[in-house]
């Protein structure tokens, strides 16, 4: 089946990642069956689906005509025949236990169409063997949505031992089209890729805690302030639920071995029904004050043995062929919030101390999960999980995305899952973005956007690069000022594409490109007083000269962070507000009328007005040296012959 043949999903289980699911294929313009085996559970499901698509179009991401059409494409349904009778593919999201899913597949089989994919939304079963229940199986995959299935970008889609390839390209093409970043498992293993690096890192946490070697508030000190997650491993579980992670704990246990025994102190949670959030108490107490993480009770120690567990992991999935680590990475930033993969966070910290950590570990207990993996040992012997090159200085984009389309050079911002917030390692890639493309010859105009629909960027990342102290700060000042600079100095006119919040240093980033296009939902505002700071890249300089010193003053001093693109327009700083719907098509359309201007008189254009912005004589001169040598090039009389022949001019840049 291609992806061109599918026009209805059916989603089994109206629960919470069921309607989201539904949700989510309905968006996209598939006709939607959801099922469960209660009338209330799917009237629930439902509304669940109607108050979502409510917010959405309250918030300016879909119209009202839109949530309506959506909403109508959804059919809820008790009846089990009638829901998957004409389905193209099913996706099965009920009750995480194995016996379940087991008998849903087994009537699912007697009453699906011959041609229809089976996926199951399973976090950690086996795919395979769900699979051999029924007469399918190169016709059965796994298709892992995050929670909530509307906001997470990841889909893990996991190869059973019998999915054939034309099963899993057509479920990455889905995913696809569903707006979300399908990550392909090569092997059905248990956890797959997030949870098989996130449960052991939490059960680990849980370890440290038990044997009296820290504190709950020092572990989650360190995971949130040290190590720049974004949440504590303790608050996380609260979140996730510890009945959750004891059941994924269990599966591993049973099937990989004693390196993933569940730790007393999780289970003692679960037996007292402390699940967390949902019960009102974990190891935190919500209806007595809930959270409160010290930023001051950071440990090295944990942090090495949290990163240890996780690098680990990573190892044992590179080894075992279930993931490359780019993939692993990715996965981790996009279905846990990561600011950076594990395998990146371990190579930074050091291979050979996380081996050290697992060695002095394994020796004072003798506990399996302290059994250094070949991968991780393989790596550390290496140099790390990456191969940088041989100088150590080639370029891996992970935080943007870089690609050249046509004559314009396209860079995205790629940390959905943190808003598209800005690292140093970011700054570092967009100047190494700009390198690329000021070398090649065809690349005439940039575009620059954020990844997802949520953030052009919220700003500067500040649990993963947090400067040190004052001297450090003041560097990264520097360095975000030059590369941010090099937007308005590049010699091609630059095209922001806002869509979403673009705040603190994301405007900044903004203020440097030479046009702004914005969405409806556009959010901007320089907040950086409200943290006792200043705008820190070019903020105080630049953004007087889009709006105005008057609104620059204002826009930095009220610190407000809810600016709506039409106020954004009025001052001046956005070019044009575009309905969601208009958005995408207007700023390719832009970026490509712009790519095919003339590009030495561009360029000149662009330096004339930057050297005249403190010194107008300086830019007059300047312009009218650039207006004498244009009439030297091809392209003024290219230019002066196509307005004759009334037709588009074709420039050569010569």
């Amino acid at each position: 089946m291609d992806i061109d043949d599918i026009d209805t999903v059916a989603v089994l289980g109206a629960g919470n990642m069921g309607h989201g699911i539904a949700e989510v294929a309905a968006l996209a313009g598939y006709d939607v069956t959801m099922r469960d085996i209660k009338d209330e559970f799917v009237r629930d499901g439902y509304e669940g689906v109607e108050w979502s698509l409510g917010k959405l179009a309250e918030k300016g991401r879909i119209s009202e005509d839109e949530a309506d059409a959506t909403l109508d494409r959804i059919t809820p349904l008790v009846d089990f025949e009638r829901a998957v009778a004409d389905a193209d593919v099913v996706i099965e999201a009920v009750p995480e236990q194995m016996e379940i899913k087991k008998d849903v597949y087994a009537e699912l089989e007697e009453h699906a169409p011959d041609r229809a994919i089976f996926a199951t939304n399973t976090s950690s079963l086996s795919v395979t063997e769900l699979s051999e229940v029924t007469e399918r199986p190169e016709q059965f995959c796994g298709m892992h949505f995050f929670n909530p299935p509307v906001r997470m970008q990841l889909v893990e889609v996991i190869s059973g031992a019998h999915s054939s390839d034309e099963t899993l390209e057509t479920i990455e093409a889905l995913a696809d089209d569903v707006g979300k970043s399908p990550v392909r498992v090569r092997k059905d293993s248990p956890g797959f890729i997030v949870n098989r690096v996130l449960v052991p890192q939490m059960n680990e946490a849980c370890w440290i805690v038990h044997e009296g070697d820290a504190t709950v508030a020092e572990v989650d000190s360190t995971t949130s302030f040290e190590m720049g997650m974004p949440m504590g491993a303790f608050e996380l579980g609260d979140q996730v639920g510890h009945d959750v992670t004891l059941h994924v704990l269990e599966y591993m246990h049973e099937v990989l071995g004693d390196a993933y025994e569940p730790c007393p102190l999780l289970s003692e949670k679960v037996e007292a029904e402390e699940l967390g959030r949902k019960t009102g108490k974990g190891f935190y107490d919500y209806e007595d004050g809930g959270v409160d993480i010290p930023s001051d009770a950071t440990r090295e120690d944990v942090a090495d043995r949290l990163l240890a567990a996780m690098a680990n992991e990573v190892g044992k999935l590179v080894a075992n062929d279930v993931a490359p680590v780019s993939d692993i990475d990715d996965s981790m930033g996009l279905g846990a919030g990561f600011p950076e993969g594990p395998a990146r966070m371990a190579d930074e910290h050091g291979l050979d101390v996380l081996v050290e950590t697992l060695e002095a570990r394994h020796e004072a207990t003798g506990a399996a999960r302290y059994e250094v993996s070949d991968g991780l040992r393989e790596a550390a012997e290496s140099g790390g999980f990456y191969d940088e090159g041989e100088d150590g200085e080639a370029m891996n984009y992970e935080q943007i995305e870089v690609e050249v389309d046509g004559a314009v050079g396209h860079v995205q911002l790629d940390r959905p899952q943190r808003m598209n917030t800005i690292t140093p390692r970011m700054i570092d890639e967009l100047d190494a973005a700009l390198d690329a493309f000021e070398a090649a010859e065809d690349v005439r105009a940039v575009l620059l956007e954020g990844a997802g629909d949520r953030a052009f960027s919220a700003g500067l990342d500040a649990a993963s690069a947090a400067p040190e102290g004052s001297l450090d700060a003041a560097e990264m000042s520097r360095k975000g000022q030059r590369v941010f600079g090099r937007l308005e100095e590049v010699g091609m006119p630059v095209v922001a594409a806002i869509d979403g919040y673009c705040l603190g240093g994301g405007m900044e980033l903004a203020t440097a490109a030479d046009v702004r296009v914005a969405s409806e939902a556009g959010q901007f505002g320089q907040p950086e007083h409200n943290l006792g700071l200043i705008p820190g890249w070019g903020g105080t300089q630049r953004l007087k000269h889009v709006v105005g010193e008057g609104r620059a003053r204002e826009i930095i001093f009220t610190a407000r962070n809810d600016y709506d693109a039409e106020t954004m327009y009025d001052y001046g700083f956005v070019n044009e507000v575009l309905a969601p719907d208009e958005h995408d098509d207007r700023k390719w359309e832009l970026a490509r009328d712009l790519a095919a201007g003339p590009p030495i008189a561009q360029r000149l254009t662009k330096r004339a007005m930057l050297a005249g912005r403190d010194d107008t004589g300086a830019g007059l001169e300047l312009e009218a040296s650039a207006f004498g040598h244009l009439f030297t090039t091809d392209d003024v009389w290219e230019g002066l012959a196509a307005f004759q022949q009334d037709r588009e001019p074709e420039f050569e840049g010569e």
